[in-house]
């Protein structure tokens, strides 16, 4: 749109987009001011298995974003939930708060619900909650409590700060217990709860205030559990 020459600033027609601008200047475009940017805002979605968290997939296979009720305006994910994956997902419409939320520095805990196949003993776990390097990577201590077992298959609570691609997955191979359920319960203080698979559910305004700090002078995340 800029070097369209269709963007105006105080009146004058800009051809690059490397310019400075404050909450002070008049920006236009095709004639018409820029509207005011929206309001944070951050939804809880219970992602189903089967589904990419990408806008697009090459493959062809259905996104998150195919059947988001309308009354959603356009959002990104924070972090991702691979294919097989299920569980809370958060959405927002807000770039900067996405990337606050993505960072480990944040140090919001994210809780799985992890069915695996084995009959571990809970001292099995050791190596997780330690922290382990597999292929070269380094993976962060995790919390592990071992559930329960119903036959063939084992369930786990397990709680980590960080999100590497397919962190659990192959941190539980390696142990030798092949995960074949995995869901997200939470991040951080929000909360899966009773939300049904593909349901969507806005967090209230005051919620975002007191986990987000959205009224101070800048957007800070607290570092809740």
């Amino acid at each position: 749109m800029i070097t369209a020459g269709r963007v105006t600033v105080n009146g004058k027609q800009i051809d690059s987009p490397a310019l400075n601008v404050t909450e002070a200047d008049r920006i236009t475009v095709d004639g018409n001011p820029l509207a005011e940017p929206e309001p944070t805002r951050l939804w809880l979605y219970h992602k189903p298995p089967g589904r990419v968290t990408t806008a697009r997939d090459e493959q062809g296979r259905p996104t998150i974003f195919d059947d988001l009720p309308a009354e959603v305006p356009r959002v990104n994910s924070v972090g991702r939930l691979d294919l097989n994956s299920e569980g809370l997902l958060l959405l927002t419409n807000d770039g900067g708060i996405k990337r606050q939320l993505e960072l480990p520095a944040t140090g919001w805990l994210r809780r799985y619900r992890v069915r695996f196949r084995g009959r571990p003993k809970d001292e099995d776990f050791a190596p997780l909650r330690k922290g382990l390097t597999l292929d070269g990577e380094r993976f962060q201590p995790m919390q592990v409590t071992l559930d329960r077992q119903q036959g063939a298959n084992g369930w786990a609570t397990i709680g980590l700060r960080e999100g590497k691609n397919r962190e659990i997955r192959r941190a539980m191979e390696d142990l030798g217990l092949p995960v074949n359920r995995l869901i997200r319960v939470s991040y951080g203080p929000f909360q899966l709860g009773s939300l049904k698979p593909g349901e969507v559910e806005e967090v209230r305004r005051r919620v975002l205030r007191d986990q987000l700090g959205l009224d101070g002078p800048k957007k800070q995340v607290s570092r809740r559990r």
